[in-house]
């Protein structure tokens, strides 16, 4: 593999509302020479909550979740893509592929030998993420998803995607925390510098600059084939408990694209709206969360 970059520790010395420490896994197979970062808290023997990010954030959109995930004993893993976060960052852009961050879930949940899980995803975390149980379907049980889409291939993409695509393809230095501000003006000017704490500077974002751009837009496009495989599936297939969440005010994957991932969840109940919230969902996270596991009968007591 060419260049792999690994971001100082010492940029994610001020995480305002993240304690949890770090883990690493840099034995995942198939991915040598490659450390991945997780967090990975509670009972080992806890229900499983796999929350899954998207772009261009990491395991810090989490931070209001995850203690309310823990409350109920659950046990939370939240992994950084290759690319973000804390985990290695292949700075070739041809390594980031729908398949290759589609394997390393894969292969994480295997490694770990994560069962019971509750998928907590949003955007690229669903993208990858809602592949995932037909090839595991012992070991999911929950859906907990919010802003995010099955990237079929068959299904016109939205107007706000095409405008975010262009805008990274033009301004491929862009400033994280400045887009984390104007997405979610309640952020202080600390918890926005700590998205952009991953990225040093512009070659520690190949992943970022090429997700938009791996996104299965067209039927033949790499991804596109395993994500309608996952809609048939979980159409038809799909047993388990499914709670939705939408952000009204996301201009890339709001309420018609949500309605339309919808149709395709068997079973699936009566989104909550949150008329406040843009496309980063996890920055009213606790009210998610609280929500959802009361729906799932697993609130605290």
């Amino acid at each position: 593999m060419a260049e792999v970059l690994r971001t100082p520790e010492e940029r994610f010395l001020h995480l305002p509302g993240f304690p949890w420490p770090p883990s690493y896994v840099d034995d995942l197979p198939g991915f040598a020479g490659l450390r991945l970062h997780l967090i990975d808290e509670g009972p080992a023997r806890g229900p499983v909550f796999l929350c899954l990010h998207g772009e261009p954030t990491w395991s810090y959109l989490y931070r209001k979740m995850i203690p309310e995930f823990l409350a109920v004993g659950g046990r939370v893993v939240v992994p950084d893509f290759f690319g973000f976060g804390r985990s290695d960052k292949p700075a070739d852009a041809g390594v980031h592929t729908f398949d290759f961050h589609r394997r390393t879930l894969l292969e994480l949940i295997r490694q770990r030998d994560l069962r019971g899980i509750t998928l907590v995803c949003q955007d690229w975390g669903g993208i990858l993420g809602l592949t995932l149980p037909m090839e595991m379907p012992e070991r999911f049980e929950r859906l907990l998803i919010m802003n995010t889409v099955l990237a079929v291939g068959d299904v016109e993409p939205t107007p706000g995607f095409l405008a975010w695509r262009r805008f990274v393809r033009d301004n491929p230095d862009f400033s994280i925390g400045a887009l984390m501000r104007r997405a979610c003006p309640q952020l202080s000017a600390t918890e926005a510098a700590a998205y952009e704490a991953p990225f040093p500077d512009a070659r520690y974002r190949a992943g970022v600059r090429r997700f938009p751009d791996i996104v299965p837009v067209a039927p033949d496009d790499p991804g596109a084939e395993v994500s309608r495989r996952a809609r048939a599936w979980l159409s038809s297939e799909w047993r388990g408990e499914t709670f939705m969440a939408v952000g009204v005010q996301d201009p890339v994957l709001g309420v018609p694209a949500m309605s339309y991932l919808r149709a395709c969840i068997r079973d699936c109940p009566e989104p909550l709206l949150l008329p406040e919230a843009g496309h980063f969902v996890q920055e009213h996270g606790d009210r998610v969360a609280r929500t959802a596991l009361e729906r799932f009968g697993l609130a605290a007591a």
